[in-house]
């Protein structure tokens, strides 16, 4: 088989590389958060994948080997509320001993980071990303549609923290007449206070279920004109070629905070971004409608060889660039929950 470096410059019809994997390890959650899992939809009732459906860890291994082969470096694990996954710290330290990977990140709702920190850093995870809208217990419970207290999040982060799994950051997504006013500076505040990035997400159309308005969307602009006025910012290049968030520094030391703006300024042409849903569909985009079936690829008899060409073969075809493209007409159309693919 043909070693890493021959193979990492595999590029989709725009030209973009394939360099991040974002893997959902279930469609679990136990929130229901209502730009994500609206409890009308995803109620009692609701039947999500049975255990023998998923990717088992060992066959989320042998994918990310075959993707790193195709230049992927960074991996972030995802769901749903990947936590919920038993033993979780298994996959990231079968992930951790992959030639090629460098950065093992995880998004979670941080209901469950308290007490699985120190296994997860010990595993080898570098990092967490945490999704928290508001600072408010109030905002927080109308939001997240949870029982659980604020507290026990921020318990999380605070663990994160101290077991190094940082730099840490804080994804708020922010809806117009919902948290776009006290919360953006409180949550603002927050990071500087305690060194977290703060990152600012546009409202997406993203799924079918969410109800999404552009009447909705806080542009990002707006956000970070309104930080900048409390305390002054500047802009910070990019880390990387697609990185998807704007970053700004505060003029006075205080760190950095983030602005995710794919709604009013797509990134389209820079997204190097595949998805892995917890059933073993690869999705090239955000907004796909539909994913390409591997988990009976990897339960076949295919060879290591035969896996990593279909792989090459789905990117090699990519055209997506869903938020360029995005009309009134593109906004109704049936395209996969946040929650199977974890956005």
């Amino acid at each position: 088989m043909a070693d890493i470096a021959a193979n990492a410059q595999v590029r989709d019809r725009l030209s973009r590389p394939i360099r991040d994997l974002r893997i959902s390890v279930t469609d679990r959650c136990n929130f229901r958060c209502t730009y994500c899992m609206p409890r009308e939809i995803f109620g009692p009732d609701h039947q999500f994948a049975d255990r023998s459906e998923l990717l088992r860890y060992e066959e989320i291994a042998r994918l990310v080997r075959a993707f790193a082969r195709l230049g992927v470096t960074k991996i972030r694990l995802t769901g749903g509320e990947p936590l919920l996954r038993r033993q979780l710290e298994r996959l990231v330290s079968m992930i951790a001993e992959i030639d090629g990977i460098t950065d093992i990140a995880m998004t979670t709702n941080g209901s469950l980071l308290k007490a699985k920190a120190p296994q997860l850093q010990a595993a080898g995870l570098s990092r967490v990303t945490v999704s928290l809208d508001s600072l408010d217990p109030g905002r927080f419970a109308a939001i997240s549609d949870t029982k659980i207290p604020l507290t026990r999040v921020l318990e999380g982060i605070a663990a994160a923290q101290e077991h190094g799994l940082g730099p840490i950051k804080i994804n708020a997504v922010v809806k117009r007449g919902v948290n776009d006013g006290d919360d953006i500076l409180d949550l603002a505040a927050y990071g500087r206070e305690r060194g977290y990035t703060v990152r600012f997400i546009e409202y997406m159309d993203v799924g079918s279920t969410n109800g999404w308005r552009m009447d909705d969307v806080v542009p990002a602009k707006e956000i970070v004109e309104r930080i900048g006025a409390a305390w002054p910012i500047e802009p910070v290049d990019p880390a990387y070629t697609g990185e998807v968030a704007e970053r700004y520094r505060y003029v006075d030391g205080a760190g950095e905070v983030g602005a995710i703006a794919s709604v009013t300024q797509p990134f389209c042409q820079t997204c190097t971004r595949s998805r892995l849903s917890a059933l073993g569909e690869l999705y090239t985009c955000l907004f796909a409608t539909r994913g390409h079936d591997l988990r009976a690829l990897v339960r076949s008899d295919a060879s290591d060889d035969e896996l990593e060409a279909a792989l090459s073969g789905i990117w090699l075809r990519r055209t997506d660039r869903y938020s360029e493209l995005r009309t009134a007409e593109t906004t109704v159309r049936d395209k996969v929950e946040m929650s199977y693919i974890g956005g």
